[in-house]
């Protein structure tokens, strides 16, 4: 038998989210049944999946040890392999600024790529280990926490990530995402001058999960979700035939940006999904040409309205394509 006692950044979710994230090995059917033969308790009492939990309850689980996984020490955070480039920091959030080429997390149980080696190459792991080394996050002490990302960005896609400290920031953040009422503003060069100076484009998209890869449609088709993306041309390169655009995410799909300008004719400069062209493989670059660079509060969410109406933005010096204009 464990028991777990929850604490300010366990309470106020269901008792089968807090298991879900407590004991990762636990498969969820077997979860349910053991809530159902009072297998797990709260406070010594028969538990309901969706109750609610409060700072002080504790939770008995009468479950075999095997679905018990051993947490990451504080320890092992020692071995963190990225370097963090802050933007904006304070007790409850956190504003880096990732650099293409650095994966944000690991992938899915059962991903090639989720290995301990892996994992402290990561974004998340090196903010883990800051946290860590800063006394703000101890691993033995959380019982279903750990700071985590709101938002991602590719691999090879450079610019904010917003982490929190905290699950009410968390939340906060991923409840002001949903609604639209963060900013996320993006600078991309691509290929080819826009002949409208600014626009709102709207399409639908579908992604293909076997591939990775998404496709843009101007009429919906089955399994697609409808995108927006506005842009305005920031300057231009006539020798080169490119222009570098300000992007404003009105919806967050997976590679929205991406395969949006590619297409209408326009794909980003080094995109070896979506674009590439001779030029770019001579001028040998790695990533593609995206950064998001500037992100804006605009919540009424309790825990992070003290950021209303304040701008983020990385420094600019660390964007590489703008040597392009």
């Amino acid at each position: 038998m464990k028991t777990f006692t929850v604490n300010t950044n366990d309470s106020g979710q269901r008792l089968d989210k807090f298991i879900t994230k407590a004991v990762k090995g636990l498969p969820m059917s077997l979860m349910y049944k053991y809530i159902r033969k009072k297998r797990i308790k709260v406070n010594g009492k028969r538990a309901e999946e969706r109750q609610k939990l409060e700072v002080g309850d504790v939770i008995e689980m009468y479950i075999p040890d095997e679905f018990f996984t051993e947490k990451t020490s504080a320890a092992e955070y020692t071995r963190a392999e990225v370097q963090l480039n802050i933007v904006y920091e304070d007790e409850n959030i956190l504003l880096v600024d990732k650099k293409p080429g650095v994966l944000v997390h690991t992938g899915d149980e059962g991903d090639p790529n989720r290995t301990a080696e892996a994992e402290r190459t990561t974004l998340i792991f090196a903010i883990k280990a800051y946290l860590v080394s800063k006394g703000e996050y101890s691993p033995e002490n959380e019982s279903s926490f750990a700071p985590a990302l709101c938002n991602r960005i590719d691999r090879n896609t450079g610019g904010i990530v917003i982490a929190a400290k905290n699950a009410g920031t968390l939340r906060a953040v991923n409840e002001a995402i949903r609604k639209r009422e963060l900013g996320k503003y993006y600078l991309c060069a691509v290929h080819g001058i826009p002949a409208k100076r600014s626009d709102t484009l709207r399409g639908f998209l579908f992604k293909d999960h076997r591939t990775n890869k998404v496709t843009v449609t101007k009429n919906h088709v089955k399994g697609s979700k409808e995108i927006v993306t506005a842009y305005k041309t920031v300057d231009v390169n006539y020798k080169e035939d490119m222009a570098l655009l300000e992007v404003e995410l009105l919806t967050g799909r997976t590679h929205q940006i991406r395969a949006h300008m590619a297409s209408i004719g326009h794909p980003l400069v080094g995109d070896g999904k979506y674009g590439v062209n001779a030029e770019d493989r001579r001028r040998g670059y790695k990533y593609q040409a995206l950064c998001s660079y500037k992100l804006r509060f605009d919540s009424d969410e309790e825990e992070i309205r003290y950021l209303k109406g304040r701008e983020f933005q990385v420094d600019r010096e660390g964007i590489f394509f703008l040597e392009l204009f």
